[in-house]
């Protein structure tokens, strides 16, 4: 994308004259998420947002609670095994199509060969009953299960295979247009949408970096842009700044082994496999100075992936003591060497911090944190990096990963010893026996909700857990604001506490988003 005056937008060498306020029908939002693997929630796609071109299950509205979305009601038998879901009839997909139970049994069985990133190992079948009723059986009770009914888009069954994820057929509130990658994506209104109708017609996502997503704001080529933490003090006319909560976290993940092989695998670090360079690391960083720095303040210090929520344990948190840091770093033979940098049999205290190269805030953070470290004696090197190159070293190096779900199963994820090395989650191999006892507790609890207590013994239970108290594997550090500005003609009602961004989080309640400019 290119900017130029006079209010013209030039994306893909096309010439567009910016849309005047009045009879205001179309935005160009310039809010990132363009996802590497398309729009395929089978590959997961809607995990971090609602999936915009398909229907789920359920929904979440603005305070979280749940909401029907395609099913019109939802039970699970009294052994926990089996759920029963009724659909709303007269659904149809975008492409005129009727949406049945088929449909959804569909996705959910071809979901589950997918793998991946996907809560659904626990799956037996999925069976349409009839055209508005579906059952879903599980080989046990598995708590965390039905989130997959907020997250999985439902896929057309007779239209589904290679293609759909740059060409996606759904029956959610918008259908594509075009995509051009790196570019812009262009969406319409669905007018078979059978919930409350969006009321802008057309939807221009730009793609492009955070300079010149700014830069379009400012010149009124885009309607709202999304903006990292050092960037969210500027002013710009006719815009208002729009600061939305989150549980989107940043944090360091910690190889926890000795250096080693795991399924032909180099793996471990012979530095943070050690637990007092992992405590000291949480105790020695100061989470306040990180978000004022690196956030410029925009954003609250983080002690675990899923802080404030309910299955977050608060007494897991530890305050900043650098001089207790110290302590149980020469308590454990790590001596301060002439250099200022400590080192034990000939190791010295000293590891990598990857971040993702392009990512503004998670390059401050990583520097700073590497500052705050050397009064410790460790040595961290920031290191900026492609995801790729991440994904060569993450077992073996820390890393400046970002999490952060309106689900107790990415804790699960982050810390279950069977997800060691699965994708980005648990990239360290943490692994514990008390640990993964209190997450088989949670998970075969009679609901979410009595789940609760297992999920925070899992982070600390008064003698051990996967926090900085306990084995420390990871040092988590903030949790970011989400930071949006708006134009001034644009009111976006109430909003989410946002999850990680990845896809457009913002738009989760997109229906009720207005133009109030005459």
């Amino acid at each position: 994308m290119k900017i130029f005056g006079a209010g013209v937008l030039i994306v893909s060498g096309v010439l567009a004259a910016a849309v005047p306020a009045a009879a205001k029908s179309e935005l160009i939002l310039a809010i990132g998420g363009e996802p590497d693997t398309g729009y395929d929630p089978l590959l997961g796609w809607g995990r971090y947002g609602h999936p915009l071109f398909q229907s789920t299950l359920l929904k979440r509205d603005a305070a979280l609670e749940t909401v029907p979305d395609l099913a019109s009601a939802w039970s699970l038998s009294d052994d926990r095994l089996v759920w029963t879901i009724t659909l709303r009839p007269g659904v149809t997909f975008s492409d005129g199509t009727p949406l049945s139970a088929e449909d959804v049994a569909f996705t959910f069985n071809e979901a589950a060969k997918a793998g991946g990133v996907l809560d659904l190992t626990v799956m037996d079948s999925a069976e349409a009953i009839d055209d508005l009723t579906v059952e879903i059986r599980l080989k046990r009770p598995w708590v965390t299960f039905s989130e997959n009914f907020y997250s999985l888009g439902i896929v057309p069954s007779d239209g589904y295979g290679p293609g759909y994820a740059r060409n996606p057929v759904g029956s959610g509130p918008f259908k594509m247009v075009s995509w051009t990658e790196g570019e812009q994506l262009i969406v319409e209104a669905n007018p078979d949408y059978y919930g409350q109708k969006p009321e802008f017609e057309r939807l221009t996502f730009v793609f492009s970096g955070e300079d010149t997503s700014l830069a379009a704001a400012r010149t009124g080529q885009v309607d709202m842009v999304s903006v990292p933490a050092l960037m969210a003090d500027d002013n710009i006319d006719g815009f208002r700044k729009v600061t939305v909560p989150a549980v989107d976290n940043r944090g360091l993940s910690f190889p926890m082994t000795a250096p080693g092989q795991v399924n032909g695998e180099t793996v471990g670090n012979d530095v943070t496999s050690d637990l007092a360079i992992r405590r000291a690391v949480n105790l020695g960083v100061d989470r306040e100075q990180l978000v004022e720095v690196a956030l410029n303040g925009y954003g609250r210090p983080a002690y675990g992936p899923a802080d404030g929520l309910p299955w977050s344990n608060p007494d897991a948190a530890v305050a900043h003591d650098p001089d207790g840091a110290r302590a149980l770093l020469d308590e454990a033979g790590w001596a301060v060497g002439d250099d200022g940098i400590r080192v034990r049999d000939g190791v010295k205290a000293a590891f990598d911090i990857y971040y993702p190269a392009s990512d503004s805030v998670r390059q401050a953070l990583a520097v700073v944190t590497a500052e705050q470290l050397k009064s410790l004696g460790i040595a961290a090197r920031p290191m900026g990096a492609t995801w790729e190159q991440i994904g060569r070293v993450d077992h073996q190096q820390p890393v400046m990963f970002g999490w952060g779900s309106h689900s107790p199963l990415e804790v699960y994820s982050l810390y279950n010893s069977a997800w060691g090395g699965i994708e980005f989650y648990n990239p360290g191999y943490f692994s514990d026996e008390t640990v993964d006892a209190h997450f088989a507790d949670a998970q075969q609890s009679a609901s979410l909700e009595a789940s609760y207590p297992d999920w925070q013994a899992a982070e600390w239970d008064g003698q051990t857990g996967f926090s900085a108290r306990g084995l420390a594997g990871w040092a988590w550090l903030v949790n970011l604001d989400h930071v949006y500005f708006a134009t001034d003609c644009l009111d976006i009602g109430d909003t989410q506490v946002e999850p990680h961004g990845h896809g457009w989080p913002i738009t989760a309640m997109i229906e009720q988003w207005k133009w109030t400019c005459e």
